[in-house]
């Protein structure tokens, strides 16, 4: 029988040999793990099996870098993957477990779980409770914080987390607040901002959630950054930060000079209307900007002067308002039609 596919997608993978990240096109089928260079290559550079595996989430072997989840094979082999944020982590992890659990029984993998909801501290889905309090209307709102001649953007104290969960009758009280509250630091949902939190984070074998209004934290694909007292000039850079992330992951870019196709992540911002490029497998400094006010997205059918680089199509161009072309490429049609829904849409904001 042939292996059913799942999910496919890009992820970050960390080679066997040294510290070096890259980024992969990644098959999930029911027995497996595919990798490949490239989407459109037809072999895959390797396989990792699913039977007898066990997965590690979050992993918090790859020193600063967060997102990361880690496979063991049945031969010990362990297998490093991260992705670009929080949601899509998740799901992979889920299809991920599952695969393995279906594979132990013997099963045929279903994504329609049987497994009954049981609403016990144990077992609070933290994924769920992640998506809530990230609600832009009726979740924990995302300040402008100052402490110690340093503003922290994007971000909440601690005490406010604690009685959100109270509030929203998530905890029946504080101590359980702040179990909760811990859970999704651990996970890497919640991440620490300043010295008060970074300590309580980093203080015995597990990380410590504080319930004081001086503890600063933020979330994991937030737009959070920080800044002491700056210039105007940078003060003007960061407003390209400010707005809020409506759309991120991964696509194919064409390089301006070189004409050749590079996976970069994507962060999508309104208000003002950015679009930030990263290299995925690096840090989080983007590699350039695109400012949206004005410009114009189209699907293609080609891209001019593609000569003989590896294109299968799902392609689309944004035209900045300064007449700058970048042409991008999508995993499928309906990645684009969401990219380019998503971009036209944030070009009509802004001031």
């Amino acid at each position: 029988m042939e292996p059913q596919q799942i999910r496919e997608g890009y992820l970050v993978k960390k080679r066997s040999v040294l510290n070096y990240w890259t980024a992969v096109w990644v098959v999930l089928s029911d027995d497996g793990l595919e990798f490949y260079k490239k989407k459109t290559d037809q072999s895959p550079k390797g396989m990792i099996p699913l039977n007898g595996a066990t997965l590690v989430n979050p992993c918090q072997d790859c020193g600063n870098r967060v997102l990361v989840f880690k496979i063991t094979t049945l031969k010990k082999q362990d297998h490093f993957f991260q992705a670009s944020h929080v949601e899509e982590r998740e799901l992979w992890v889920k299809d991920i477990k599952r695969a393995i659990t279906c594979l132990q029984g013997g099963k045929k993998f279903a994504r329609k779980s049987t497994r009954r909801s049981i609403r016990l501290p144990d077992t609070v889905n933290l994924a769920q409770l992640y998506t809530l309090l990230r609600d832009q209307d009726e979740g924990v709102k995302e300040l402008k914080l100052e402490r110690e001649n340093r503003i922290f953007n994007h971000c909440f104290t601690g005490s406010t987390v604690v009685d959100w969960l109270i509030s929203k009758e998530k905890a029946r009280n504080r101590p359980e607040a702040l179990m909760l509250s811990t859970g999704l630091l651990n996970e890497g949902f919640l991440q620490p901002a300043g010295d008060l939190s970074k300590e309580g984070a980093e203080s015995g074998e597990n990380s410590v959630f504080l319930d004081q209004t001086d503890a600063f934290y933020y979330f994991a694909d937030s737009g959070f950054f920080c800044e002491g007292y700056s210039s105007d000039e940078d003060s003007l850079l960061k407003e390209e930060f400010r707005g809020k992330i409506v759309k991120q992951g991964c696509l194919l870019k064409q390089g301006h000079r070189r004409k050749n196709w590079k996976v970069r992540k994507f962060i999508l911002r309104n208000d003002p209307p950015y679009m930030h490029y990263y290299d995925p497998t690096k840090g989080e400094d983007p590699l350039g900007s695109v400012y949206l006010r004005g410009s114009v997205v189209t699907a293609l059918e080609f891209v001019p002067d593609a000569k003989k680089y590896d294109i299968e199509g799902n392609l689309f161009e944004i035209i900045t308002s300064e007449e700058t072309h970048y042409y991008l490429q999508a995993a499928t049609g309906e990645e684009r039609k969401g990219w380019i829904e998503a971009v036209q849409e944030v070009s009509k904001s802004g001031k």
